[in-house]
């Protein structure tokens, strides 16, 4: 049976590059003037803040597969206070772009908020991912381990390697 729990590890990365490669498209736009890094930069935005709502939706399901006990509770809360707070600032940065262009304002002062909020959310996103990073890599959380008997350490599988070598 498929375990919901993976769902979050499969889809996190898409609105972080979509997110970072659309910010990077806005930055291009702007100093280069062409409209087509800005419209990129757009539909970008869109596209990463609603993989950024999925990213959000199945990390609230994979957090409740995992025992929240010490420094993982810490950890986890930590992350999940900055997934809110990405979320938050993404769907902002969104719905205050789409608002723009659709009232056909995205100029001047505009067009130069909506571009600091943009960054607000993609630094959200980094330090989202920063601390997702170290739930799995420092705190191990989701991480499953194969307990059985004849499990070996990869230094024993290194020496038996070297053994069948020099046979």
């Amino acid at each position: 049976m498929f375990d919901t729990s993976h769902l979050h590890p499969m889809i996190v990365h898409f609105p972080i590059a979509l997110l970072i490669v659309g910010f990077l498209s806005e930055v291009v736009g702007l100093f280069l003037k062409k409209e087509f890094f800005t419209k990129a930069a757009f539909y970008l935005l869109i596209l990463g803040t609603l993989g950024v709502v999925a990213a959000y939706i199945t990390g609230d399901i994979a957090g409740d597969g995992v025992s929240e006990t010490g420094q993982l509770k810490n950890a986890l809360e930590t992350h999940e206070h900055a997934a809110q707070l990405t979320l938050w600032l993404m769907a902002g940065a969104a719905i205050v772009r789409i608002a723009l262009v659709w009232m056909k304002k995205f100029e001047g002062v505009f067009k130069y908020a909506a571009f600091v909020l943009f960054l607000a959310g993609v630094l959200s996103v980094a330090r989202t991912g920063y601390y997702g990073g170290e739930l799995v890599y420092k705190h191990a959380a989701g991480v499953q381990v194969n307990s059985g008997a004849n499990q070996g350490t990869i230094e024993q599988e290194k020496d038996d390697d070297k053994d069948d070598d020099e046979d």
